[in-house]
């Protein structure tokens, strides 16, 4: 009889009848709101800036000469034959991108050593094209700030994504007969 009084109280003082606070979930008033949980939200502020160049020279000068001189009695005549070639080339590539956005993103897991695993997406039509916008990848509880936002270049394995769809993105692409003629080489 004991025994199942002293279970009762400690089921009681666990979560007392009535209690319309879990107090699993719960957070005071003053707690730190930052994401930390599968469910929660957070901000991420995207801005990511890439830059690459590559550049190469090339310079080269071939001569041959041949040379031949004949004697006769009466006169000399010399002979020649030469060739000469200069090859010089230049090429540059550059590319640059930015991109610059927030997103609400959702923690959808916790991984083994305490990181968060989120995603997002955002579609946005403007007329008539469509851009998604989609962002995946893992974060540091402590890499949140106070305002429950984080920076792109915070998240790990981020993988961000931004496509459009529409009349623009269509204008854009080539025609498959443009691909195969310049995969052959003749434009």
């Amino acid at each position: 009889m004991a025994t199942w009084a002293l279970g009762l109280s400690i089921a009681h003082a666990q979560n007392p009848p009535g209690s319309m606070i879990d107090p699993d979930a719960y957070r005071g008033l003053a707690a730190d709101r930052r994401a930390h949980q599968p469910g929660d939200t957070l901000t991420v502020v995207v801005t990511e800036t890439a830059r690459a160049s590559a550049s190469a020279g090339t310079d080269s000068d071939n001569n041959v000469k041949l040379g031949a001189t004949t004697q006769t009695h009466s006169a000399n005549h010399s002979y020649g034959i030469g060739l000469s070639g200069d090859d010089t080339g230049k090429g540059a590539t550059s590319r640059a991108g930015t991109l610059q956005a927030q997103l609400a993103v959702r923690v959808i897991g916790i991984e083994g050593d305490g990181m968060l695993r989120i995603h997002g997406e955002q579609t946005v039509v403007i007329n008539g094209e469509k851009q998604k916008f989609a962002l995946n990848g893992l974060v540091r509880s402590e890499d949140i700030s106070s305002s429950n936002t984080i920076l792109s270049n915070r998240i790990s394995e981020a993988n961000i994504e931004f496509t459009g769809h529409g009349d623009v993105s269509e204008a854009q692409r080539r025609s498959i007969l443009y691909r195969i003629t310049k995969w052959l080489g003749l434009i």
